[in-house]
């Protein structure tokens, strides 16, 4: 199936290695060759995720960027400097080993 980049949102996620194979397994067959998400283990240095994060804000086809709270917590002074545009929107999502807490997420401490 061909998708038309004007009538698709791209989704990408930066989260641990166990959660990113179950969510992209059925899309990557669909998607162009560039990556859509990064795969963290636990020696994956802060700098590769600022980096990461930073390529996935420049690029024009990527409407809304998944990451873990506890991951944006990281980079917490990467998210806040260059969030002045909606898009792509940054939603922060809960892992499995922490808890989501709305008090450290950034859309919802600029809503309020």
């Amino acid at each position: 199936m061909a998708f038309d980049v004007e009538l698709y949102w791209l989704v990408v996620l930066i989260d641990h290695e166990n959660r990113c194979p179950m969510v992209f397994s059925n899309v990557l067959a669909e998607q162009p060759l560039t990556p859509i998400f990064m795969v963290l283990s636990k020696y994956t240095a802060v700098p590769e995720i600022e980096e990461c994060y930073k390529k996935f804000m420049k690029r024009d086809d990527i409407d809304i960027i998944l990451i873990n709270q506890n991951i944006a917590e990281q980079i917490r002074h990467v998210i806040d400097a260059d969030n002045d545009s909606p898009l792509p929107a940054v939603l922060e999502i809960p892992s499995k080993d922490h808890p989501y807490d709305p008090a450290k997420d950034s859309v919802l401490r600029r809503a309020k």
